[in-house]
């Protein structure tokens, strides 16, 4: 690597704190590469993306409405109205209610992906931007549930971005008790088997509001499995199986309104469906209540040391290395316990630390970074309809389905998972298509290798990028550089 240790730090902040170069970003943070991040860390948390102006209530409500018409075309067996889509079109055919629903979700879901894209492609902040997609990815929502699909992207909006940068106990109450995670989760049907709504549907074998059959009443852990053991302590952090046990218990009552209630607020606590009596988890003892009881487990668990160690290695390892340097996990750690959880605060000390700022770079970029990375560099930003296919596209062949995560852990951090062969093969595959689509207006592909990775270009490579027989081989080498696979 050439340079100065100052321009090599630029490179380093850009590429591996952020999200990649744009035009002329390195040599911005040349002056202050530590000042230029700190800059990026905002009160107000994370620049948001449009989602069709819409928010979760306005999304649930409107698929609540499809899946009414699904189970009324199965009862009567008939057809029922086509509605006009918002861009005037039949976006829901007379005979097929169903696959009208489905279509809905996907469009909403594939513009809040292209929003999220454009925004990554074109911030100046990159830093704060990869600090709120680490946190989304911590606390996964996924759309593989189709009533989940069209929350993803305001729960991102609205429970993560405003908060990460703040209090990590305001981060995770927001992020638990959003409709997104609480239908990811089931906690939404979740029913203490002693309350008082268990004993009254257990009488009555009443239907549910939207005319499907009785659910048997009984506790769902998965929220409170999840909490523990990916979101706060992790697993070896201390609970056990009745631990998750008495939280679940604690999380009962927490559901979403029914479509016959006020809709004042989606998120509603009902007492009577919350199990009744104390909770003691973790060896803490909770008073009987109600949705205090939960709140009061949540705080503890943000406050408890094994979550500071949890968190904050997987800091260190999203930001550094696959195997962090221990020194620069416990120094993250001693900065969260010594704050109280201040985001902000942890965030200035991993820039503050010196094992941040090694020389080589250690972490294999993911699909997503990587496609980011390259629109960042050639000004491919992705705009208009037609990019919206192929983001999901590019993505989805890469092996990074957008919101597409297959399990609560989220997508993995580490190289195995995105460094076979035949993934390779797929990188250099989008490399080529966006080359050939932007290439030939590069003027100086030299120029442009020496903008995206300043002092971390290698002699080696610029030599290939130097004799490429055309500018859109040479964009497609210089994506495919071990320098750019890796930050």
């Amino acid at each position: 690597m050439a340079g100065n240790p100052r321009e090599l730090d630029a490179a380093i902040a850009v590429t591996r704190f952020g999200l990649g170069a744009r035009a002329g970003e390195i040599e911005s943070a040349a002056g202050d590469p530590r000042g230029w991040l700190k800059a990026q860390i905002r009160t107000q948390g994370a620049e948001t993306f449009p989602t069709q102006g819409e928010d979760s209530a306005r999304r649930f409500a409107e698929f609540r409405e499809y899946r009414q018409e699904r189970l009324a075309a199965r009862r009567t067996g008939g057809q029922a109205d086509a509605a006009p889509a918002r861009d005037g079109g039949d976006m829901r055919p007379a005979d097929d209610p169903v696959a009208a629903a489905r279509r809905f979700v996907r469009q909403n879901a594939a513009g809040d992906v292209l929003a999220r894209t454009r925004l990554a492609t074109v911030t100046d902040a990159g830093f704060c931007e990869r600090w709120a997609l680490f946190w989304a990815n911590h606390f996964t929502a996924s759309a593989t549930k189709a009533q989940v699909s069209g929350l993803v992207g305001p729960f991102e909006n609205e429970a993560i971005r405003p908060h990460v940068f703040g209090r990590f106990a305001d981060l995770l109450a927001a992020a638990e008790t959003h409709p997104a995670m609480l239908l990811y989760l089931d906690q939404a049907q979740s029913i203490g088997p002693n309350s008082r709504a268990a004993q009254l549907q257990g009488r009555r074998g009443a239907r549910q509001p939207d005319g499907a059959p009785p659910r048997p009443a009984g506790l769902n852990e998965n929220l409170a499995r999840e909490i523990l053991e990916l979101h706060t302590v992790g697993i070896g952090g201390g609970y056990a199986q009745a631990d998750v046990t008495e939280f679940a218990r604690a999380l009962t009552g927490l559901g979403l309104a029914r479509p016959n209630e006020p809709q004042t607020q989606l998120v509603v606590f009902r007492q009577p469906a919350h199990e009744p009596g104390a909770r003691t988890v973790m060896g803490r003892p909770y008073p009987a209540g109600g949705r205090e009881q939960a709140g009061a487990i949540l705080a503890d668990l943000a406050a408890a040391p094994q979550t500071a160690r949890f968190v904050c290695a997987k800091i260190a390892r999203h930001f550094v290395a696959d195997d962090p340097p221990p020194a620069l996990a416990a120094r993250l750690e001693k900065t969260w316990l010594g704050s109280g959880g201040d985001l902000a605060r942890v965030a200035e000390a991993l820039i503050d630390a010196p094992e941040a700022w090694a020389p080589q770079p250690a972490k294999f970029k993911t699909p997503y970074e990587f496609v980011i990375s390259s629109y960042r560099a050639t000004g491919g930003a992705p705009q208009g309809p037609r990019w919206g296919p192929q983001v999901n596209q590019a993505l989805s062949g890469l092996g990074q389905r957008p919101f597409g995560a297959p399990s609560p852990k989220g997508w993995p951090d580490e190289a195995a998972p995105w460094a076979a062969s035949d993934a390779l093969v797929k990188r250099m595959q989008f490399a080529q298509g966006l080359a050939a689509a932007v290439g030939p207006d590069v003027q100086d592909p030299n120029a442009l290798a020496a903008a995206t990775l300043g002092a971390r270009l290698s002699p080696t490579a610029a030599a290939a990028i130097r004799r490429a027989e055309s500018r859109p081989e040479a964009v497609a080498l210089l994506l495919m550089t071990p320098e750019f696979q890796r930050r």
